[in-house]
């Protein structure tokens, strides 16, 4: 018993080890993979962040038709009540400025105490415009307001656009990240018959597998700390529930996409069939799931199917975790449904899995041996 114990290998020489080295190696001897896992998100992070970031409200730009009567007082009247710029124009110039799009409304005084508001009702500009203006006139005019109103702006951290985004596109990465870093190494090792010759060896199947999860974990961590630190550093995008909550939650759902992506990749034999499916797979999600608008926007009825996609569930508990700084028991229903996905989608996987492709079968059975030796490859995918 002692003398089996002294002969066994060192952990860094046995197969799940040498298994997850290959992972990481093919990972970063492909840059593109890099490029779209680490940066592109940080990337869209930054344009998403200047396109939607707080900044004073827009002034609307309006006409005075020049030379009518009262025309200066009631140009007056709008520069003093703000939100306005103010331009006195003649009638034809008026006209052009409105039909090319320079000014949002024209204001021509007509009878005393009548003013005609000429505006294009389509655009957004043009409405807020009419309300903003007529708004200045009757109240130069002594209209009182039967109850007083107060104001209170409120730009708190966690309202803005860009914190909406940060969970999804975190979401949305490590979905990415489980689907197609599974998906395309197996099709890609079963398309070139390395499944066929790892399989021929002693090697366990499941540490093949596994190598696959431990070196998606690191992966993931790197992308937490690169996704969230990159949106609290250039945005102070708040983080309000615990750190160690956010990561569970990261994990699990990283577990039940690999899972998904385990499934889609246990029969497909190319990497053109492949990314169709995991196209098919992921596109809804990225659609219904409330990347980069609420998923409440979609109708009544598709909310129950809606609420029970992982990615709506991951995004759901990152964004109760980061925003809402919710415990275990706010996000304790979406990452179960995580959870659920994650063991369903592996326990068929590990059941309809196939390690060799149809061709490399029939090739066997018909007595012919494309690699005699089953070990022959593995220095090839190893160095």
């Amino acid at each position: 018993m002692r003398e089996a114990t002294s002969t066994r290998l060192p952990w860094t020489a046995r197969s799940l080890a040498q298994l997850t080295l290959v992972r990481f190696r093919e990972f970063l001897r492909e840059p593109e993979a890099v490029f779209w896992t680490f940066f592109f998100p940080v990337v869209l992070a930054i344009g998403l962040g200047i396109a939607f970031r707080n900044k004073p409200a827009d002034v609307l730009t309006v006409s005075v038709v020049r030379g009518a009567a009262d025309a200066d007082t009631l140009a007056a009247r709008l520069t003093r009540a703000g939100g306005l710029r103010v331009r006195m124009l003649d009638a034809d110039e008026a006209a052009r400025a409105l039909r090319t799009g320079e000014v949002a409304l024209v204001a021509t005084p007509r009878d005393p105490g009548a003013v005609e508001y000429a505006f294009d009702d389509t655009r957004p500009e043009g409405r807020t415009a009419r309300f903003l203006v007529d708004d200045a006139v009757q109240r130069g005019a002594g209209r009182r307001d039967p109850v007083s109103a107060a104001e209170r702006k409120v730009r708190e951290k966690g309202s803005r656009y860009i914190d909406f985004v940060i969970p999804g596109l975190l979401g949305m990465n490590i979905m990415a990240g489980g689907i197609w870093g599974l998906g395309f190494a197996i099709v890609e090792a079963r398309r070139r018959n390395l499944l066929k010759r790892l399989v021929s060896t002693p090697m366990s199947r499941t540490n093949y597998l596994a190598s696959f999860l431990f070196s998606r974990f690191v992966f993931l961590l790197v992308e937490v700390v690169v996704i969230l630190g990159s949106a609290v550093l250039l945005f102070g995008v708040p983080v309000r529930g615990s750190l160690l909550q956010l990561l569970i939650v990261c994990i699990v759902s990283a577990l039940a996409f690999g899972g998904v992506g385990l499934l889609i990749a246990s029969r497909a034999k190319t990497t053109e069939g492949v990314s169709g499916l995991m196209n098919l797979v992921m596109m809804p999600m990225w659609v219904l799931s409330g990347v980069f608008f609420s998923s409440t926007n979609f109708p009544a009825a598709a909310q129950p199917f809606i609420q029970a996609l992982p990615l709506t569930a991951t995004i759901n508990a990152i964004r109760g975790t980061m925003l809402q700084g919710l415990g275990w028991s706010g996000v304790s229903l979406p990452l179960l449904i995580v959870a659920v996905w994650g063991m369903a989608t592996f326990g068929v996987a590990l059941k309809v899995f196939r390690w060799r492709s149809t061709a490399s079968a029939s090739t066997q059975c018909e007595g012919r041996s494309e690699y005699p030796d089953p070990v022959r490859g593995l220095p090839e995918i190893l160095s």
